[in-house]
């Protein structure tokens, strides 16, 4: 094998977690991955895993390899795509991750329009309330809301969001609207759960610092998309991300309560979440990638 096969090879076991499953990624056999491997450490006189019956790590010497590769494989795919790119078009992969209400709302007609420009980029969706490891599910970009302190992830801007309570005006009619957080307690609350968690204690930026109220769910899911239909349909209250409900409550199909002073039901949550693309640590984005980013910020000023 050559170098940058070698190259490749080690990345992949790094990103799929062992050699198992980056043998079934590269449709290769364990016997055959193993080989390879050993190959390639007898190929620099250098152990590059530390390996066990359970789990595979890279040893110092291989954590510089495999840094110096993702760069020699990311440049070199750069000067292939600039190579074969007809001008005025791209081609390649796109894989992105969102939310599940923003994904729909937002991110799946904008990559239809996107693909009508560029129908020789190949596009895969996955929306997801959880956030997803992108190097393992081999990801180019990822849309999140919140301020991620993740230093090993690259974020770019896309606009400000808060999160808000919403609630349709047949519900409010039918059960009145409340006037303080505590009166919650008296309502029906529509609750997110993620990852086995309730997010049910709700934040307030009251008099005297932040004051938590944690409401009785009458009514739970996991999926964001599915919690903005049941408030639409009179079932109750919940907190959603503002770009979820900005076109129903500009629209008149949901009014917001207590705006202004809502926070959020993390503890991690501040008045203001920024709405951001994250990417694998990259020197070099694909072109694709970059391109759909600043396509999908531009998109936006029409919404």
């Amino acid at each position: 094998m050559g170098k940058l096969e070698d190259m490749a090879l080690l990345v992949e076991v790094v990103e799929a977690g062992g050699l198992a499953a980056a043998g079934r990624r590269m449709n290769l056999s364990p016997a055959t991955m193993t080989a390879r491997l050993k190959a390639l450490e007898e190929r620099y006189q250098t152990r590059l895993f530390n390996r066990s019956t359970r789990a595979i790590a890279l040893t110092r010497a291989g954590e510089e390899f495999y840094h110096a590769a993702l760069r020699v494989l990311e440049e070199m795919a750069q000067a292939e795509a600039r190579l074969t790119q007809k001008e005025g078009m791209l081609s390649g992969t796109l894989r992105i991750s969102a939310p599940s209400d923003f994904g729909r709302q937002y991110l799946s007609p904008a990559l239809l329009d996107f693909s009508r420009l560029y129908p020789d980029v190949r596009s895969a969706v996955y929306l997801s309330e959880t956030v997803v490891d992108l190097i393992a599910s081999r990801l180019d970009m990822s849309v999140r809301f919140g301020n991620l302190p993740d230093s090993t992830l690259v974020t770019k801007f896309i606009r400000p969001n808060h999160r808000v309570l919403v609630a349709s005006a047949g519900y409010l009619e039918s059960h009145g609207t409340p006037r303080h957080p505590d009166e919650l307690h008296k309502h029906r609350c529509l609750v997110m759960e993620q990852r086995g968690m309730l997010m049910n204690e709700w934040r307030f930026d009251a008099q005297g610092g932040p004051a938590v109220v944690r409401v009785t769910p009458a009514m739970v899911c996991d999926d964001g998309a599915l919690l903005r239909q049941w408030v639409l349909s009179g079932a109750g209250i919940a907190s959603k991300s503002w770009w979820d409900v900005k076109r129903d409550v500009e629209q008149g199909r949901l009014s917001v309560l207590f705006s202004g002073t809502f926070i959020g039901f993390s503890r991690h949550d501040k008045k203001q979440v920024g709405l951001q693309f994250v990417y694998p640590q990259r020197r070099f984005q694909p072109l694709q990638v970059t391109a759909f980013s600043e396509f999908f910020i531009n998109w936006l000023d029409n919404e």
